[in-house]
């Protein structure tokens, strides 16, 4: 039997995060469509998304080598952080 590695214990508890995030979020898009809450709900959304591919891009580690996960996981943390500031900043001034 497999003792599950602390890295493994650590990537099922922000996976199940994650999830939470995202099904109570989606439930709040259903009920606040449009205007500004239903704007901010849908850019938490895309954020939590890219923040969740940059987080489990390493799966990809038999196949890729680690310095082009690593730029595949800044990118995807940088577009996310990228969306966010400027959806919140149109948003704003909307």
């Amino acid at each position: 039997m497999d003792i599950m590695t602390t890295q493994m214990i650590i990537s099922v508890f922000t996976l199940i995060i994650y999830l939470i995030i995202i099904f109570v979020f989606n439930k709040a898009r259903i009920k606040y469509a449009g205007g500004k809450v239903g704007k901010v709900i849908n850019l938490i959304l895309v954020t939590v998304c890219l923040l969740f591919i940059a987080d489990y891009v390493t799966i990809l580690g038999n196949f890729v080598s680690q310095e082009i996960l690593e730029t595949i996981r800044a990118l995807f943390r940088t577009a996310a952080l990228s969306f966010l500031a400027y959806g919140g900043s149109k948003v704003a001034n909307s």
